[in-house]
């Protein structure tokens, strides 16, 4: 077998092995999201769990609900997400916290995504899995079938113990949760990916827009300013 030849066939193996992996069966893992019929938002909220980021104590909190199969979301979490945790979050002036809202009429990988990403959180490492997500969504999201083998790659990329995550996945475990995330998400008005809200602990959220991902961080800027503005304002009117 001459070079050229070896190359090719070396070529059409690798391409063969990803092949494999994203498409590996998934056994019973749990694709789609559950019916919880909760109309109660307070239970609805308890059951959603998000994932908290920052200082619990902070004045502000900022929400985030995503989508792991959504490109905006990837460009979210690429481009603002990173400046919110420089110049807010780990100066403790903001509590950030993530919710799933897997779009699954238009991204069938998506609930699953998100099980993995609690998956992943069962072993304290959901943001490593979370970046690991969105780093591959352009490989993974184009899998005909759900991408089991591929989020287990991805397990073994970030640390995570392969067996428990396996198990973990390849089940209905949080099936329950990240529909309850979505359905908390609906009660909020949110209809889209990513969806900002941010409070100022009141109870009361506000959604922030931006009509490009580049003007997302300047937005939620001006709307941090905002809210610190009205605390400071009613602090001073109390004295």
């Amino acid at each position: 077998m001459n070079a050229k030849i070896l190359s090719i066939v070396v070529a059409l193996a690798v391409v063969a092995a990803v092949a494999v992996s994203m498409n590996s069966g998934g056994g019973d893992a749990v694709t789609e999201p559950i019916d919880l019929q909760i109309d109660d938002m307070q239970e609805l909220a308890a059951m959603a769990q998000g994932i908290h980021l920052g200082n619990d104590d902070a004045d502000i909190t900022i929400l985030e609900f995503a989508d792991f199969q959504c490109p905006g979301c990837m460009a979210f979490a690429g481009q603002v997400k990173p400046q919110l945790d420089v110049g807010y979050i780990e100066t403790g002036t903001v509590k950030f916290v993530f919710y799933d809202f897997p779009l699954t009429s238009i991204h069938p990988h998506a609930f699953l995504a998100a099980r993995a990403a609690r998956c992943a959180n069962d072993q304290g490492m959901f943001w490593e899995y979370h970046d690991e997500l969105f780093r591959n969504q352009t490989a993974w999201s184009l899998s005909a079938s759900p991408p089991v083998g591929a989020f287990e790659d991805f397990a073994a990329r970030v640390g995570l113990d392969q067996g428990d995550f396996s198990s973990c996945l390849r089940s209905d475990a949080h099936a329950q949760t990240v529909s309850a995330t979505m359905q908390l998400g609906q009660g909020l008005g949110v209809t889209g990916t990513p969806t900002v809200l941010i409070s100022r602990g009141n109870g009361q959220f506000r959604q922030v827009g931006a009509p490009t991902i580049g003007e997302y961080y300047p937005a939620i800027q001006a709307a941090i300013e905002e809210l610190q503005g009205e605390m400071a304002a009613e602090a001073g009117g109390m004295q």
